[in-house]
């Protein structure tokens, strides 16, 4: 079930936040070294996102419309430096939140919502999407559902999820860090749209730009 018409998807996929140019925020912590969980070799050959250019974009995933704020980048950290730094998880809570009060406005003050993070696969505990969810959550003062999707395997493509906890909440912000074929995300709706739900889908990074 899609909470947006199609008109207001391509508007909301031409706007930035403001206006349609790309807005550069602080990003304070742009040079902080952390060591990364890949050879150095292969550092270079990894995708980086730039967080000192916030654009706000919403981007169609396999007809899905996806809320993201950052896109990959040539320059910046890399995504595996980005997810090993425990402060990132505030910097995209602080991001993110006020973008999701904007683009639901009303919605999301007159139904009853909550955030699902997407499933667990490598990293069960301290995991980054669900650390950030949870702090959405609790910023926007809505539940926060953990294991609402079971994930058998790391597999990535053609992946389907079984169901774990059920929210009561009819509407569902589904989260995930970064997004780049955008298989985890119709694999939460197809788990979670003939349960009736309405969904949001919100990531941090589009990897697939």
């Amino acid at each position: 079930m899609s909470l947006f018409s199609a008109d207001e998807v391509k508007a909301l996929s031409e706007q930035s936040s403001p206006g349609n140019a790309a807005v550069p925020v602080k990003d304070i912590f742009a040079e902080k070294q952390r060591a990364g969980w890949h050879k150095p070799d292969d550092k270079a050959l990894e995708a980086r996102c730039d967080l000192s250019v916030e654009r706000m974009t919403m981007t169609p995933h396999a007809s899905i419309p996806v809320l993201s704020i950052w896109k990959k980048s040539i320059k910046g950290r890399t995504l595996t430096d980005i997810k090993a730094d425990d402060e990132m998880v505030k910097y995209f809570a602080d991001h993110l939140t006020p973008v999701i009060k904007k683009v639901l406005g009303n919605y999301l003050s007159n139904g009853h919502w909550a955030i699902v993070p997407s499933p667990k696969r490598r990293h069960l505990t301290k995991n980054f999407a669900c650390r950030i969810a949870s702090e959405i959550g609790a910023r926007l003062q809505i539940p926060y559902y953990e294991d609402v999707a079971i994930a058998h395997s790391r597999q990535r493509v053609g992946v389907e999820f079984d169901l774990g906890t059920l929210p009561p909440e009819p509407n569902l912000i589904i989260f995930d860090d970064f997004v780049t074929t955008g298989s985890t995300l119709n694999a939460m709706y197809r788990l979670l749209e003939p349960l009736g739900k309405n969904l949001f889908f919100v990531v941090g990074i589009n990897n697939n730009l």
